[in-house]
């Protein structure tokens, strides 16, 4: 049962890590910046349904593995128009491609929740967990690397890689085991649903505290997933997709050690590392644009998973402590929501520089925030001077995962210039994860109960992640 479990994980990450990334770059190459923000937004937005989804349909009418091969099947089909429909270059591309997206993020989101369920069901004890869930990172990292391997970082080859990667799956989940769905006969429980009794826990000072520093700092993690892949692009990194790829791996080596730190460290003290390594990250990033300092780059790129584990299973673990044991789920789902839902989604918009209705979004502090205005410039002057260049093997390609280079024939004047216009974006981010930072700090007083801290606490909280 091991092994066809985690597969499932390994090709349900492969196939959202395949785009997600550096979907910014791909964008950015084929002159569709303008959607950004409105691609990367379908996938909070899609985050936001999916635990109605699960509640009313998935938990309730079908069995889970049923629902999720059909989910993952269409959202595969969806995903390939992505690359037919870019071809043709029409004009309302970026319009329709963002649509595409968020079909494709509403079929997909409902199935990280669809196979934990699996998951969970069909393993002895959740100490098991873990070392299935490993193989959601590993399959996260092999799509990165072979999309850079393939020198497909800039490409909507990606959507093909990632569509393939979900028909795959959603076929083999109807080889899975049966999982009858959890609440099938049970009546529909509303407050349930809506999570009305997780909502009374923030009547508690300190968990209000915890839920509003959580969903702030979603706001500045929306500038990594949206804008690394086009940054490393820029400052030389050819095959940002496999780049990228070292923050997962950093991720699976920190998890593993959240037991050890745990325990030495505290609650409190693990949340703000975590905190504290967003504001390292976008310094880094900041100060290493004006020369391209590779080291600083790749180091960013390396604190993710001090970024993630610290924060994110520390948080989701803090919320199963906290929360009775009636309602630990809708806790959680509360936190997902908070997060990946409201948090990412404004976060997405303050970072593109969109608006929410009539409130404009394009917050900034004098120049520190204000959007890489020569960026579109620039990214046509790279490809230029990059031209068709050599055709490089896999190997090669997948060798630039560490390098850096940038043509001699770009224009230095434009790179000085958008770069020290990355130098100012990447200081509000770091700015906002600050201020996160001193608050959590200075309000929040709480501590789990004094139970011991084990894989199994890591495996519940890994439940309720998402990327990576």
């Amino acid at each position: 049962m091991t092994p066809l479990l985690s597969m499932m994980m390994f090709l349900q990450f492969f196939t959202w890590g395949a785009w997600f990334a550096t979907l910014s770059a791909v964008l950015d190459s084929n002159g569709l910046s303008a959607f950004k923000g409105g691609a990367y937004e379908s996938v909070p937005i899609a985050a936001i349904f999916a635990p109605l989804f699960l509640g009313l349909i998935a938990d309730r009418l079908f069995s889970s593995e049923k629902v999720m091969g059909v989910l993952l099947v269409l959202g595969g089909i969806i995903m390939a128009l992505i690359p037919l429909y870019a071809i043709k270059q029409a004009d309302d591309a970026g319009d329709l491609i963002v649509w595409l997206i968020l079909g494709h993020s509403l079929c997909f989101m409902p199935t990280l929740g669809l196979g934990n369920t699996i998951a969970f069901t069909h393993i002895p004890t959740q100490n098991d967990f873990p070392k299935i869930r490993v193989w959601g990172t590993i399959g996260w990292i092999a799509a990165g690397l072979v999309g850079g391997g393939l020198g497909w970082s800039n490409s909507f080859n990606l959507f093909w890689m990632g569509s393939i990667a979900a028909v795959l799956l959603g076929v083999f989940c109807f080889f899975l085991p049966n999982t009858p769905p959890p609440l099938k006969g049970k009546p529909l429980d509303i407050r349930s649903l809506l999570m009305v009794d997780a909502f009374k826990l923030l009547k508690d000072f300190n968990f209000a505290i915890f839920a509003l520093c959580s969903t702030l700092i979603c706001i500045p993690l929306a500038y990594y997933y949206g804008l690394t892949g086009t940054y490393l692009n820029q400052t030389g990194f050819s095959q940002s997709a496999a780049t990228m790829t070292l923050g997962q791996m950093s991720e699976i080596f920190f998890m593993l050690l959240i037991p050890f730190f745990f325990r030495r460290l505290g609650l409190k003290l693990m949340i703000l590392i975590g905190m504290g390594c967003w504001v390292i990250r976008y310094g880094l990033f900041a100060l290493g644009a004006p020369d391209q300092v590779s080291w600083m780059l790749l180091l960013a790129v390396l604190v993710h998973g001090i970024c993630y584990d610290f924060f994110f299973v520390t948080g989701f673990m803090y919320t199963d402590d906290k929360a009775p044991k009636d309602i630990r789920g809708q806790a959680q789902s509360l936190l997902v929501f908070l997060t990946q839902g409201i948090g990412m989604f404004f976060g997405f918009r303050i970072a593109f520089g969109g608006s929410f209705g009539p409130i404009p979004l394009n917050w900034h502090i004098g120049e520190w925030g204000k959007q890489v205005a020569s960026s579109d410039q620039y990214n046509e002057a790279l490809k230029v001077a990059r031209g068709q260049g050599e055709e490089l093997g896999f190997f090669e390609s997948f060798s630039q995962m560490f390098s850096r280079s940038l043509p001699e024939g770009l224009d230095g004047q434009l790179l000085g210039t958008t770069m020290g216009e990355w130098k100012d974006y990447w200081m509000f981010p770091a700015i906002m994860a600050a201020v996160v930072f001193i608050l959590f700090a200075l309000l929040f007083h709480d501590k789990m109960s004094t139970k011991e801290v084990d894989e199994s606490d890591v495996a519940e909280a890994s439940l309720n992640e998402e990327v990576v």
